[in-house]
């Protein structure tokens, strides 16, 4: 996916701020939720709620007011109860970011959901795409 910064998510250093690269790191996972024919406001319409579990991001390169970032975002690993998920963040083809993040798969009540069981389907669309390059 692309977007384009907005004046907003910058600093007063003129950068866009740390944090508005996790929301991102969001962004970018539920349009791949999307791509794969899993819509989270679907999963989560069926009672399966995915929290972020850890997170791990390392800045490369800041980036300003208007950069066009490109952001891909791909299956690191799946066991059919935790997700790590891994993104690369590119302005004009250059790295600026790279990160994680971990999710748990749970019921309303917060009790684990083994995916294999409630949505092989699911499984099976994220287990071909472990490990795919990004770029």
């Amino acid at each position: 996916m692309k977007r384009k910064v907005q004046y907003y998510e910058t600093d007063m250093m003129g950068v866009v701020h740390h944090a508005n690269y996790i929301h991102w790191m969001e962004e970018a996972r539920i349009d791949f939720m999307d791509q794969i024919g899993f819509p989270y406001k679907k999963m989560e319409a069926e009672g399966i709620l995915s929290p972020v579990r850890s997170l791990q991001v390392k800045y490369l390169k800041p980036c300003t007011f208007g950069d066009e970032v490109e952001i891909t975002a791909g299956v690191q690993d799946f066991n059919g109860v935790v997700i790590t998920m891994a993104y690369e963040m590119r302005v004009s083809g250059e790295p600026v970011f790279s990160g994680t993040s971990e999710h748990v798969f749970l019921d309303r009540d917060g009790k684990f959901v083994r995916m294999k069981r409630v949505m092989p389907d699911f499984c099976a669309a994220v287990e071909e795409r472990v490990g795919a390059p990004l770029f």
